[in-house]
């Protein structure tokens, strides 16, 4: 136990509640089911916002924004769609409340909607409706439009960051002249995630596609990325969908080929949401509060001065406001805690909780040495480092504790990928030892459903990477022709 943490292998559930809350992440609001994030934790978000924004950018996607609000009419139009939406949508009926004479706020009777409104759980009926006011040529084509919005899906069961009523997201839509390039460009942004995921949230996944089951509702084909946490839960961190032409047919949106034909465009959608916050938790943290991996962190580097008087901080603040221009010069972040309210134990732990990943300690014998404590977050390592040339040391090590948290999380999941040949042996590894197991499947749904009903494991996705290998599923004996791969999820 550890700054009223509970260890993560006493109780996984309650150390990852204790970490959001106690690292300033989020708290639970006065609305059941949702969350308020705070400045700590949407700072995370915003950094990752602003690296997914750029990548989009830079595939030709231009940002929108669209109503909120859905015309329920507009759920019916794609059937599989709306089956799939039906139980998590809140819906809008009135718009207007009155006082009835007693004192009490009530819904005005007399301001009932003429149309019933949907409050987003997706925006894929609202923006294929707009899309036919913009798409009339193949020259329209192809339509590249992501939205960042906030989205709400009644959920029964919330926790922070991982499943709460009302999350932010950011969702693309796209439309294209042939399911060629509707394809390539649901791979292209499943690219675009696995490569976010790797290389800034420093979490190893799985490309894969989603078995009929497991497809978003109305989609042809969904492609995802899979991440493993240190519980050896699966936990997915991103989706796209090819949609083929359900939502084109559905809201009537076609285009003039250069043929002179009239055909239905193609579609995919594509989305991750802040549920990357749980992953870059639950991946990489310990009992001493959050890991972040530097290229995410909101604070990648705090110095804390160790002083006895006036003079000794005077004479450290002359050494670090040189220090910081040439550290903000490389591009790192960086905090001097200068307070004079709290003691630098009481800092030391405070930048240990929330994950910060170099700690820089300063004192009035370290100037006179030329020195300074360093600490890395990741190791917990301490060490003394000479102050000449300390900010391209510091950037230097900034790229291998990216490197290191990475290739931990990588060991891990390497050491927790297991095959299963049998049923009893599949169930008994979910039950003691947690992770993957890859495992020959029939193809058909009813296995899924009946492994799903009786283990709580359900297939995470049939990996891009796969070897076709001739066996047997687990579960009928059918034959099968390459293993999935099975997980109890988040």
């Amino acid at each position: 136990m550890s700054k009223g943490i509970t260890s993560k292998n006493e109780d996984y559930s309650q150390w990852y509640n204790d970490i959001v809350i106690k690292a300033d992440l989020a708290e639970h609001s006065a609305v059941k089911g949702c969350m308020v994030i705070k400045p700590y934790g949407y700072s995370i978000w915003e950094k990752m916002q602003a690296v997914l924004d750029q990548k989009f950018k830079d595939t030709g996607h231009s940002n929108a924004y669209f109503p909120l609000f859905i015309p329920k009419s507009f759920f019916s139009k794609e059937a599989a769609h709306v089956e799939g939406f039906a139980t998590e949508c809140a819906v809008v009926t009135h718009y207007r409340l009155k006082n009835d004479g007693e004192g009490n706020i009530i819904v005005d009777p007399d301001a009932k909607l003429e149309e019933e409104l949907i409050v987003r759980p997706t925006s894929e009926t609202i923006i294929w409706n707009t899309f036919r006011g913009w798409v009339q040529s193949y020259r329209d084509l192809p339509l590249l439009i992501n939205q960042w919005a906030n989205v709400v899906r009644w959920e029964m069961r919330t926790r922070l960051f991982l499943r709460t009523a009302e999350f932010l997201w950011q969702e693309g839509h796209t439309a294209h002249a042939t399911s060629e390039e509707a394809v390539a460009e649901t791979e292209k942004m499943l690219d675009v995630y696995a490569d976010f995921a790797e290389n800034w949230m420093a979490l190893p996944v799985v490309k894969g596609k989603k078995t009929a089951n497991e497809r978003f509702a109305g989609a042809l084909d969904t492609y995802c990325i899979e991440a493993l946490m240190q519980d050896g839960k699966a936990l997915q961190a991103g989706t796209s969908h090819f949609l083929g032409q359900n939502f084109a047919k559905a809201f009537d949106v076609k285009f003039t080929s250069k043929e002179g034909k009239q055909e239905h465009v193609w579609a995919s959608s594509w989305g991750v949401s802040t549920r990357m916050i749980g992953a870059l938790i639950m991946a990489h943290s310990d009992d001493q509060g959050l890991v972040l991996p530097p290229m995410l962190a909101p604070i990648q580097v705090v110095i804390v001065p160790i002083y006895k008087n006036d003079e000794d901080l005077k004479n450290i603040s002359s050494f670090v406001h040189e220090l910081m221009p040439k550290l903000r010069k490389l591009g790192i972040s960086v905090k001097y805690d200068d307070r004079d309210t709290q003691r630098p134990g009481f800092k030391f732990a405070e930048y240990e909780l929330k994950g910060v990943p170099v700690r820089l300690a300063i004192g009035g014998r370290d100037l006179e040495n030329k020195t300074v404590e360093l600490a890395r977050r990741d190791t917990r390592e301490k060490s003394t480092v000479g102050q000449e040339g300390l900010d391209m040391y510091i950037a230097q090590l900034l790229g291998d504790i990216q490197t290191n948290i990475y290739n931990k999380a990588a060991d891990f999941r390497a050491e927790h990928i297991t095959p299963a040949n049998s049923y009893e042996e599949f169930k008994e590894l979910l039950d003691t030892k947690a992770g993957f197991i890859t495992a020959h499947w029939d193809g058909t749904p009813e296995t899924e459903q009946k492994i799903k009903e009786e283990t709580k494991a359900t297939i995470r996705c049939i990996p891009l990477d796969n070897k076709l290998e001739d066996g047997v599923c687990i579960y009928s004996g059918k034959p099968s022709v390459q293993r999935v791969l099975f997980a109890r999820a988040y």
